[in-house]
Order: structure tokens, then C-alpha cells, then sequence
């Protein structure tokens, strides 16, 4: 993180090291030798900034996002590479705006099949029928495969490439019956597919856990998410242990102290007591900012590289944290909330989500700050 021209008023703030993206991107290459990456940056790229995150994993063979504004936004800072549009459109102005950015199409409903059938202009899509292989949110069934495949094989414009992907639920639990099931019925559609259309099909299967976890649950093209930042997508194995570098530090500082009696206590609903003579340090950075107001006392932060615990509710602007046995704390002290030295994942646990969730939420206000 050298070199970086922040405010240091300004906190809290979020370190995006882009030279630990580039670094999971290679973990995830060697994973994968066989295959292409479909870099995933919807939801903002996952609270780190999607132009940022984009432009520094340049080398992605595409990326992958949600929804049609993320796409543009990508377009309007110049980014050429592939982009792949996850949840499709929904009406016919989306989909002119998808050919204007010149967007792959997944298509995973029949309304969506209807829509290129009725296009006023002509216009190749590259196409991915998303087959629902059993995660049961979006894709069309194995019965309906055929039919849908014949419909976009016979549009008035053909598609420039088409090809298929689908999603697994349980990529993250090793061994998972489900993920078997899964890629069974997969593999019946391909086979069928395959036949009709006399050609070997491009798929992509394999999410962050798919990816990692080996060659059979990958695909032609994998679709990373959350190991591109750092994160472990396995509840048993840490990032660390997978060669992944955490991408996003979050930081604050200390903004007041407090020396507390035995027996007073801290924040909305005396939550949390003094059990001795106490020193508390009160931390810009609340759940406004992302850090989660289900965190419990004792919840950790890195103060002065030393660890201390919550003490009592994170408030929407502001945390509490005992540092009686931090030495060195004052206003102004630097705070690490998660990142290096503090892995997300160990917030998540102990506010009982998951790192998706922090990393995404993390607020507007909050600078990112990329490093």
C-alpha cells in the first residue's frame, strides 16, 4: 500500500490493493490451466470498485456482471474486454442498450428467448443458455433445453457464438450430493445439445468454489467472484491456505477516549459494562459504513497491530473498543476493522454472515482507495 495519496482525516476509508487482484487472479489461473476467466465484478466488484477492479485485472479473458448499468459503467471508462450480463435483459430498452455496449446475452427464461425473436435490428449476440441444473433461481429446466435451443439457432439474426453455463448451490461443501446431481443433469443437456447441433458446446460452470475446488466442476470458462478478492469461499479452508491475498482493507482511526469506572458502561442499550477500570477508544466507522451492527463485544479490531474487542453496539456512525491492554492508543490512532492482518471472514463469522455481505455492504461514504 505505498505510494497512496490518501486524506488521512478522511476515515473510514478502504485500501484496494490492486496488486493483490492481480495476484488471485494468477492463483486462480493455475487452478484452472485449462480455462478461461469470466472475472466477476457485479455489486460494485464486490465493494471494491468496479471500474478499479476491471481495469486492474485487464488481463480477465471477460468479466461478468449483473446488471445492465454496471455494464455501462464499464463501457464509459473505456473497458473492451468481454462483459457477460448475468440476469440478461428484461424488456426490449435493455436490450438495445446491451447492443450498444456490445454485451454477451445470458438467457435463462423463455420471455427472454422471445425478446431477441421480436429484435428490430440486427445484431449477433454471443448468447449463454443458462441451464437450471438444480440451484433453482434462474435458467430454464433440462425439458425445456431443446426447445429453447432451436429458438435461438433460428433467429432472424443468428447469434454469433451461443453456448451454456449454470450455477452450483453447493460448490463450497466437498462432496456435496447436490453438486453430483448437478453436474449430471449438466452434462445430460450438453450431450443432447451437442448432438442436435453436430459441435462440441463452450460451457462454464465453475463459481469461485467450483473453480478451486478442481478441473471437473470448471468448465471451459470459470466465473470467480469472491476468491478474486482475497476470500475464501470454503467455510474449512482460509484464504491464506488458499494462496489468496485479502484485496480490501478497511481502516478508521480512533476519534475519542474514554476512562470508565467499574460497572459503567458503553453505547445504545448498556450493552456492555466496565468489569474493572477501562479505557475505551471510539472509533469513527458504523454500520452506515458497512461494518455490521450484529457484531458482538469482544468482536475484534487491530488497534496499533494489537487486537482488541468491541465493546458494546456498533451505532450507525461510531464504534466502541476496549483498549485497557493496547498500549500507545490515542486520537488519531489507526484502526483496522478487516483486511490484512484481520481476515473479513472472521468478522462475518463472528456477526453470523458471510464475507459477501460486509464486503458488499460496505457504504457509499467510504472512500476506496485504490493502492
Amino acid at each position: 500500500m505505498e505510494g497512496s495519496s490518501s486524506d488521512p482525516r478522511r476515515v473510514p476509508r478502504a485500501r484496494i490493493r490492486v496488486d493483490a487482484l492481480r495476484h488471485n487472479l494468477t492463483v486462480i489461473r493455475r487452478a484452472a490451466p485449462g480455462a478461461r476467466v469470466m472475472a466477476v465484478v457485479k455489486a460494485n466488484a464486490y465493494g471494491h470498485g468496479i471500474v478499479t477492479v476491471a481495469q486492474a485485472l485487464a488481463d480477465a479473458d471477460a468479466f461478468a456482471v449483473a446488471r445492465v448499468e454496471e455494464a455501462i459503467e464499464l463501457r464509459e471508462a473505456s473497458v473492451a474486454r468481454r462483459i457477460v450480463l448475468l440476469q440478461g435483459v428484461i424488456d426490449a430498452g435493455q436490450l438495445r442498450q446491451a447492443v450498444q455496449a456490445d454485451l454477451d446475452l445470458v438467457v435463462h427464461h423463455f420471455a427472454q428467448v422471445e425478446l431477441l425473436e421480436q429484435c428490430a435490428f440486427a445484431h449477433r449476440f454471443v448468447i449463454w443458455l443458462k441451464i437450471n441444473s438444480g440451484m433453482n433461481r434462474l435458467g430454464l429446466r433440462p425439458a425445456e433445453a431443446q426447445v429453447a435451443w432451436r429458438r435461438l439457432t433460428q433467429l432472424p439474426v443468428p447469434p454469433q457464438e451461443l453456448h451454456l453455463m449454470t450455477h452450483l448451490a453447493c460448490a463450497d461443501e466437498p462432496n456435496s450430493t447436490l453438486t453430483a446431481q448437478q453436474l449430471t443433469q449438466f452434462h445430460a443437456v450438453r450431450t443432447d445439445l451437442e448432438t442436435l447441433s453436430s459441435r462440441r458446446l463452450t460451457t462454464s460452470i465453475g463459481n469461485s468454489a467450483g473453480t478451486l475446488t478442481g478441473i471437473e466442476l470448471q468448465g471451459d470458462w470459470v466465473r470467480p467472484g469472491i476468491a478474486l478478492y482475497g476470500v475464501s469461499p470454503f467455510a474449512a479452508r482460509t484464504s491464506a491456505e488458499l494462496g489468496l491475498l485479502p484485496v480490501m482493507t478497511l481502516e478508521s482511526a480512533v476519534i475519542a477516549l474514554r476512562e470508565l469506572a467499574a460497572g459503567e458502561s458503553v453505547g445504545y442499550g448498556a450493552s456492555w459494562r466496565a468489569a474493572r477500570a477501562s479505557r475505551i477508544a471510539i472509533v469513527a466507522g458504523g454500520y452506515a459504513d458497512g461494518v455490521p451492527r450484529a457484531l458482538p463485544n469482544a468482536a475484534p479490531v487491530l488497534i496499533n497491530g494489537r487486537r482488541a474487542g468491541l465493546a458494546g453496539r456498533v451505532s450507525m456512525d461510531m464504534l466502541a473498543v476496549d483498549v485497557t491492554e493496547v498500549p500507545g492508543v490515542d486520537v488519531g490512532t489507526p484502526v483496522i476493522l478487516w483486511g490484512e492482518g484481520l481476515p473479513v471472514e472472521e468478522l462475518a463469522a463472528a456477526a453470523a454472515t458471510i464475507p459477501y455481505e460486509l464486503l458488499s455492504g460496505v457504504g457509499s461514504r467510504v472512500a476506496l482507495e485504490p493502492c
